[in-house]
């Protein structure tokens, strides 16, 4: 059993007697069993519509054009990065389907039993802060219904405000927060049915509103015509490219690492991959450009660009018509959050101590940490938002990316010894839980992004007027830690691995 996938109930059962009483071993940790496994490449697909469709993509490549990029080249980008970003996703996704191993789990045959703590924190902290993200947005969204519906609502308390935020829209925002706690009470079962169902939905609202606005706007030709007056810098197509490209990436790193939480219930390793080529780069670039020809048709309908959908549904004045786009935005944020930004984080604190931390504590964990880390403040600018938050990111998720592939796929050929993933006194120990080698890698992967992390983060908008050359090479930041992750890793750890396995 130790290179091949849990086939059978009674293979569970016997690996289950062998790591049940580990320290390091829980039932949401376990491997998944053949009974368990019955996402199906629609399932697979459903969760990448789900997750595809929000805001944040409809936002995505506006933020683009007003770099200076006119509307097909930030559509190019967007097909361009979410295609490159699909390799390390299936790839990583290979492991997950064939031993039913989930991310942080798959991370100790790399990092070590204790060591695999490092890349799933890390992991974590970017989740926690997603989660907050797409949290506020849908509570914007149910403040915004509310305001139509109630007029008194906008001045609730007086119009008082905390942290510079109305009290009505912290409450619609402690209610949609609390939705996703009661999901997240229900398991990773619901949000495959959650996903399944919601993803119709999302196809058809983003329909709908294309084919308004084109109409209002007197056709999707003149909507794209005006899309150039978005462009708010002018800078040239090639100056914005890399950091455009490596946003586009970004943007699904973290779901490149821990898609073995998912892929591990998938049916088959055709499910994962076919599920994944039809589900993420197409939704992703049409919901894209949606957002690009809506906006853009704001311009023309208005007299002035609303990026939001959220400030565009508070422009109707029919109720039924806010009522089905409170229901997509809904909808876009849930299906999003709960699979994108609460299955892995509700893992990785899991792993930090198996035996205390279920995955519905780690959901919960994830929840408060994602109120704490201030999503609004994520939000104020759309370069801050591209330039620091995506790109800043990329890097660390480049480097565990490029460590994890180099270990699964080229030193040990697929082959994993599964028990040995839950044993704290296995082959996977190295020296005290933890491989110094795959730590040092992962450092020093990502110290030459560092400098142009700190300058970005440092500059309003997130763009250095006078790029030096570790700007530039910030730019790059998963392109540039994906291959020194990569390198060194194999560099390092090669000879180890020749060793374990003999």
């Amino acid at each position: 059993m130790s290179s091949d996938s849990i086939n059978t109930r009674r293979d569970f059962e016997e690996l289950q007697k062998d790591v049940s009483n580990s320290p390091l071993w829980n039932r949401d940790l376990a491997p998944t069993t053949i009974k368990e496994r019955t996402w199906s490449t629609w399932n697979i697909a459903a969760l990448w519509i789900g997750m595809s469709v929000v805001i944040t993509t409809y936002t995505l490549a506006g933020g683009f054009i007003e770099a200076g990029m006119n509307w097909w080249q930030a559509m190019i980008t967007i097909l361009l990065g979410n295609t490159i970003v699909l390799i390390p996703m299936i790839l990583n996704a290979h492991a997950g389907t064939k031993y039913g191993v989930s991310f942080p789990v798959l991370s100790r045959a790399a990092f070590g039993t204790v060591g695999a703590n490092v890349p799933a924190m890390l992991r974590a902290v970017v989740a926690c802060g997603w989660f907050g993200i797409q949290t506020w947005i849908g509570g914007t969204a149910i403040d915004a219904l509310l305001s139509l519906m109630f007029p008194a609502w906008k001045t609730l308390f007086g119009g008082a405000a905390v942290l510079e935020v109305a009290i009505h829209t912290w409450i619609a925002f402690f209610l949609f927060w609390g939705i996703q706690v009661f999901i997240i009470l229900k398991g990773v079962e619901g949000i495959k049915h959650l996903e399944t169902w919601s993803a119709p939905l999302l196809l058809i609202g983003g329909l709908v509103l294309l084919i308004w606005a084109s109409w209002r706007a007197g056709g999707l030709g003149h909507v794209l015509t005006q899309s150039a007056a978005l462009q708010k810098q002018q800078n040239t197509f090639w100056t914005i490219f890399p950091g455009a490209l490596t946003a586009s990436v970004g943007y699904w790193a973290t779901l490149s690492l821990n898609i073995p939480d998912f892929t591990r219930y998938a049916q088959s390793q055709r499910s994962q991959m076919l599920g994944q080529a039809l589900g993420l780069p197409l939704t992703m670039t049409a919901f894209a450009f949606i957002g690009v020809a809506v906006t853009s048709a704001t311009l023309l309908i208005y007299g002035v660009a609303i990026p939001n959908p959220v400030d565009l549904m508070s422009r109707f004045d029919s109720v039924v018509i806010v009522l089905f786009a409170t229901a997509v935005i809904f909808a876009a944020q849930l299906t999003t959050n709960m699979a994108a930004n609460v299955v892995s984080p509700s893992n990785d604190f899991s792993n930090l101590n198996p035996r205390l931390i279920s995955y519905v504590t780690g959901g919960l964990i994830t929840a408060v940490i994602g109120v704490l880390m201030m999503p609004w403040k994520l939000m104020s600018s759309m370069g801050a938002y591209i330039f620091t938050w995506l790109i800043g990111y990329s890097g660390l998720m480049g480097a565990i990316a490029g460590i994890l592939i180099c270990d699964y796929w080229v030193l040990r050929k697929r082959r994993l010894l599964l028990a040995e993933l839950f044993n704290p006194n296995g082959i996977y120990r190295y020296s005290n839980g933890v491989n110094w080698r795959a730590i040092i890698t992962l450092v020093v992967a990502i110290v030459p992004v560092v400098p142009g992390f700190i300058r970005a983060a440092s500059t309003p908008g997130g763009q250095v007027s006078n790029p030096n050359p570790l700007d530039t090479l910030y730019t790059y930041a998963w392109f540039v830690t994906f291959g020194l992750g990569f390198v060194i890793y194999y560099v390092l750890m090669k000879s180890e691995v020749q060793r374990s396995q003999q």
